[in-house]
């Protein structure tokens, strides 16, 4: 029983390499270079077309039907339908403050908040339907007849409350989008089912949002001392500070930084690896489970793999890194049961004929 697991543990796998990927990512870069940017679309979809075509899932390998095309027109319609009014509103958002209206102009800014809130939830919807309805694995797609509006609603409120809630119902919201956005999905005939849990990933969740205040506290007891110092007589009135002083201060404003980019990115991924251990764990495909073996630690090297390549290419090797995401995200992927291939039939969703516009134009797309 435990070998039958441990095979099915392995069905996904992926067999590319980045010295085969390195052609079609420097052409990508050079073509984007001289096309002002037009070409990132067609980029776009020469990556996906590479990374599908080399991850396998049991017997056969996966396969991206997505265009550049499709994703430029997405963009196009998004850009006319959303940006350019937001443009026009922000010009008279102007207008009215140089009136005087203040009062106006802020009910104006926070009208349009909501309405990015929702369009933003809208738009993660209809991204993963797209990428699901271009997904293509034994002549089989995925999608969903869903468009997304009651998800945007859902995604409005939930967001909504875990700010008025200090954030503290992140998780919930996290695990319950989440679950509405995949039990919405099927591939073929078979629907999707996710059942994800926020309370088993709360603890870790807790300790990431406590050590800001933690931070504030310690700062503020490091301030009060350096004071006290100071009034007893660490300086005469008038005095310049001194050279150890100066070097503290220096001290405490590098131990500031180091916390929020290092210290508090630390705990959020421990967070972020919990929270996905658990909502891919929940998610099922009929007899099929999934999983993710991802530790704490296999995140950090990849983010720290990443920004390394980053910085010592000088930026050039931000080329790679939806390579090196996409393989660590199909390494660690797990699948246990079975499929029923007879019973498996052609997905009857509606397929939309754009790409996901809407999230690029909200500049939060993924590649």
């Amino acid at each position: 029983m435990d070998d039958d697991r441990a095979a099915d543990a392995k069905a996904f796998r992926f067999t590319g390499t980045w010295q085969e990927f390195a052609p079609i990512a420097f052409t990508n870069l050079l073509l984007t270079i001289v096309t002002l940017g037009v070409y990132t679309f067609w980029a776009r979809a020469r990556t996906r077309r590479y990374l599908w075509s080399r991850t396998r899932f049991i017997d056969d390998r996966l396969e991206w039907t997505g265009t550049g095309l499709e994703l430029f027109v997405g963009y196009l319609i998004a850009f006319v339908l959303f940006i350019l009014p937001f443009g026009v509103i922000n010009l008279v958002l102007q207008g009215v403050m140089m009136r005087g209206h203040q009062g106006a102009a802020g009910l104006m800014v926070f009208v349009l908040y909501l309405a990015i809130l929702y369009l933003l939830g809208v738009a993660r919807f209809r991204a993963l339907r797209y990428r699901l309805s271009r997904t293509f694995w034994h002549g089989i797609r995925g999608g969903s007849d869903a468009q997304g509006v009651r998800y945007g609603w859902s995604y409005f409120w939930k967001t909504a409350a875990s700010f008025l809630t200090v954030y503290l119902m992140t998780p919930w919201a996290m695990a319950r989008l989440w679950n509405e956005r995949w039990n919405a999905m099927s591939f073929g005939s078979i629907p999707f089912r996710s059942d994800a849990r926020w309370q088993p990933v709360f603890g870790r969740f807790l300790l990431f949002y406590a050590l800001p205040f933690v931070l504030t506290i310690a700062l503020g007891l490091l301030f009060v001392t350096m004071m006290g110092a100071q009034m007893g007589g660490a300086f005469r009135p008038g005095a310049q500070p001194t050279a150890a002083m100066l070097i503290l201060f220096a001290a405490v404003g590098i131990a500031f930084y180091a916390f929020f980019f290092g210290a508090l990115g630390l705990v959020a991924m421990i967070y972020y690896a919990a929270f996905f251990r658990e909502a891919v764990g929940a998610t099922s495909l009929g007899r099929l489970e999934f999983g993710f073996g991802a530790t704490t630690k296999d995140w950090i090297l990849l983010y720290l793999g990443n920004l390394g390549l980053v910085i010592v290419t000088l930026g050039i090797g931000t080329i790679f890194v939806p390579y090196r995401n996409w393989a660590f995200f199909v390494r660690h992927m797990a699948a246990y049961g079975e499929v029923d291939l007879d019973g498996l039939r052609q997905s009857a969703t509606r397929e939309p004929g754009q790409g996901e516009g809407l999230l690029d134009a909200f500049d939060v797309g993924a590649f």
